[in-house]
């Protein structure tokens, strides 16, 4: 049953933030994803993939990403209050920078246009599959080693 029209109380509907509200976290997701980047092209720098062969670095790279974003969203989200731009510092911009998926697409094309289907294949379904087991052993891993079953609302979900 619903109220009559006279007593239903009317809620104004939100409006979207100004972009000078915006302003901060777009500065701080473009830094991070800078030094993310940069990061990102260092280590292919260390340590190059070989041409044709299994893209490791870029393999290496996405896994380790994920590892630290299971670990930091545990950390930020249940065991640390922090200030409001280090979410959009170093989770969207540093991990997002550091972490290239785009270049996982690029290599699967590179190695299935050189006939490399098997390698193409494996590295197709090895990057998801290892990098989504990496953000739930970094995270369960920070829960059990940092914060027992973490802050007072979270304890008994094993969700991660």
């Amino acid at each position: 049953m619903t109220a009559p029209e006279s007593l239903r109380v009317q809620v104004p509907a939100p409006h979207p933030p100004s972009w000078r509200a915006q302003v901060p976290v777009v500065t701080a997701v473009a830094l991070g994803g800078g030094a993310g980047a940069a990061a990102r092209y260092a280590v292919s720098l260390w340590w190059p993939s070989a041409a044709g062969g299994f893209p490791w670095t870029t393999f290496w790279v996405n896994v380790a990403g994920c590892a630290v974003i299971g670990v930091f969203m545990v950390v930020v989200t249940e065991i640390r209050t922090v200030h409001p731009l280090v979410r959009p510092f170093f989770g969207t911009g540093v991990l997002g920078g550091f972490t290239t998926f785009s270049t996982y697409a690029v290599d699967i094309q590179k190695l299935l246009e050189g006939r490399d289907v098997g390698t193409g294949l494996a590295y197709l379904a090895a990057t998801p599959l290892a990098a989504l087991a990496a953000v739930w052993l970094g995270a369960r891993s920070t829960r059990r080693l940092l914060g027992g079953a973490g802050r007072a609302d979270t304890k008994g979900k094993e969700s991660l």
